[in-house]
């Protein structure tokens, strides 16, 4: 990607070192198993997820902290990288809900390592990336982007800007008022559709990834060769038929929360190469799966 001369985000975080340590182990069997399958996904509202034993529940506690370690080289390059990519955010998005009758506001990102607390209860690294709707923060672990190449084939810079988009992508349906109408919807719903409806939000964070790409690229052409099969190799590797493969050896589509590989690469090509809102109604797209009586 041509990153490196675009403009740095004000609105970073960083609580790196800031001693909250890690919460306490969660146990083994299918607890460890569900904690290594979360490690690998790219997580809405982590408040659907219960706090870890011995973590706080949501805390007005946030701060602005700082690192409390110096970066290494590799840290620093990703700490800019990001700055970078959310303030390409910042400038693509305000333009393209105006139309709608809605306000960008910015999100923050907080980068944080171990444990970090939210409004969204204190989440430890295991989770993956999130945003948390009640404080409109994204959180992330600069060492997922290792994860991502290393453990789940999804190396390069695109690959490691998609996640940072998908996440902001959850903000805007923050905005927009989709998510607080999807947790109503799951409070009301069955387990197996309420996993459908988390589908369907995932799938739409995927879409709004690819809106962003799109006009990033039309707008200060910041794409390379190579750069688009990154960003589709990424929304593949953590999709959750692939991941409960690899976990367990077999697929269980009715405890899906995030969609197939082949949905998500789907819906963030969608978005990358449409460009608007109404290309990314997954709600509409797909209906909920009833549940049988």
């Amino acid at each position: 990607m041509r990153w490196q001369g675009g403009r740095r985000s004000s609105n970073l975080e960083d609580r790196r070192g800031a001693g909250l340590g890690r919460p306490l182990a969660v146990g083994g069997g299918a607890a460890s198993l569900v904690v290594a399958l979360l490690v690998m996904l790219l997580g809405g509202d982590p408040s659907v997820v219960t706090t870890p034993s011995g973590g706080r529940g949501p805390s007005s506690d946030y701060g602005t902290g700082g690192s409390g370690v110096p970066d290494d080289p590799r840290q620093a390059e990703l700490k800019d990288f990001v700055s970078v990519i959310l303030a390409d955010t910042e400038d693509t998005w305000p333009g393209l809900l105006e139309p709608h009758g809605v306000e960008y506001v910015d999100p923050r990102l907080v980068l944080f390592s171990g444990a970090v607390r939210s409004a969204c209860g204190l989440q430890e690294s295991a989770v993956g990336p999130f945003y948390c709707p009640p404080d409109q923060r994204v959180y992330l672990d600069l060492d997922f982007f290792e994860e991502l190449d290393r453990r789940f084939g999804a190396p390069g810079d695109f690959a490691q800007a998609y996640v940072v988009a998908h996440e902001v992508g959850h903000h805007v349906q923050n905005l927009l008022g989709i998510s607080r109408q999807v947790q109503a919807a799951r409070q009301r719903a069955s387990p197996e559709d309420g996993n459908a409806l988390s589908v369907l939000q995932e799938l739409q964070a995927d879409c709004f990834a690819g809106i962003w790409a799109h006009h990033a690229q039309r707008e200060r052409q910041i794409l390379e060769a190579g750069d688009v099969e990154e960003g589709l190799g990424a929304a593949s590797a953590i999709g959750d038929d692939t991941l409960q493969r690899r976990a367990q050896g077999h697929v269980v589509p009715e405890s899906f929360t995030h969609g197939s590989s082949a949905q998500r690469v789907e819906w963030f090509n969608r978005g990358l190469t449409q460009g608007t809102l109404e290309a990314c109604d997954t709600f509409g797209a797909q209906s909920v799966p009833r549940r049988r009586r």
